[in-house]
């Protein structure tokens, strides 16, 4: 059975590797609900939903392989946050590879032309994450049109919240009189006024994804 590889179409693992890990007890892998897991302790579980994990061992660093995402190196711990972070995006309906991708937009895992060069790589939080869809359901937003907002502009999960994005619904409801149904209907149209935080006022900063010169 050493050196035989366990197949699915989501995912493959080499149970030579595994098996010779010290710890390393078992592999097993299930098509129909499309969860691979692997347990190389007595004490953790290692998920892995669409694409693959991949222990770099001895470090003990995952990097997540996807067809959706570049490569995203995690530690054990971090690798959690990120699919406790997934469970946010559950209601919304996108498959695991589009939730793997609107995470790294928004966190600067995977490049982005909207946050230029100023994203910091940071690992998803559910509590964070949870606070923007709570706050957009908030507008009148239902979880329908959160999948349209949050598709067309993942980064919005990685905008502040208290910095920007109630901010810019303030200055929409003082100075052009958008709130309520009108509200709503911008920002599935437009999603990224709530990540605006320059303006330039014709004298370009080169900020142009994130300036109020767009509106």
């Amino acid at each position: 059975m050493l050196g035989k590889s366990f197949a699915t179409p989501l995912l493959t693992f080499n149970s030579a590797s595994c098996f010779s890990s010290p710890g390393c007890d078992s592999v097993s892998t299930t098509a129909n609900t499309l969860v691979g897991y692997v347990n190389c302790s007595s004490t953790i579980t290692f998920n892995v939903t669409r694409g693959s994990w991949t222990s770099n061992y001895p470090s003990k660093k995952w990097t997540l392989h996807s067809t959706a995402t570049d490569n995203i190196v995690l530690t054990e711990e971090e690798k959690k946050t990120w699919n406790d972070s997934r469970q946010a995006l559950s209601a919304l309906k996108f498959s695991p590879e589009e939730e793997d991708k609107i995470l790294g937009k928004a966190f600067g895992h995977i490049h982005s032309p909207y946050w230029y060069e100023e994203r910091k790589k940071e690992v998803p939080r559910l509590e964070v994450v949870n606070e923007i869809l709570d706050y957009l359901r908030s507008l009148s937003l239902t979880d329908d049109d959160l999948t349209k907002l949050v598709k067309k502009f993942p980064e919005v999960l990685g905008c502040s919240l208290e910095d920007e994005m109630k901010t810019n619904v303030e200055i929409l409801a003082k100075q052009w009189g958008i709130e309520g149904k009108t509200l709503r209907n911008l920002l599935i149209r437009n999603p990224k006024v709530l990540g605006y935080n320059v303006d330039c006022k014709g004298d370009c900063v080169a900020k142009c994804t994130r300036c109020w010169a767009r509106f």
